[in-house]
């Protein structure tokens, strides 16, 4: 039963994106419907007015969108936060 789990925990953290990988499949995207149907919906979203971000977290750390009214106007990349010191 915990070989089995290790293993199952292994293959989903191998398959989790990288910053690379999220900016290369929406390399082509310019509105929030497509930035949706791309991604699915982000870990993170905050609207103020008619600007919104969206951030997508991924094995590497985040990818944020910045999105005005429907157009996807930047992407920002961050590094995963590092481990609380105890």
């Amino acid at each position: 039963m915990i070989a089995l789990s290790a293993a199952l925990l292994l293959t989903l953290a191998c398959a989790r994106e990288t910053k690379h990988d999220l900016l290369k499949k929406t390399e082509l995207v310019t509105t929030k419907a497509e930035l949706e149907q791309m991604l699915g919906a982000p870990d993170d979203r905050n609207k103020l007015g008619p600007i919104e971000t969206w951030t997508y977290e991924v094995s590497d750390g985040k990818v944020t969108f910045l999105i005005a009214g429907d157009t996807v106007q930047i992407q920002a990349t961050s590094d995963s936060d590092p481990d609380p010191a105890p």
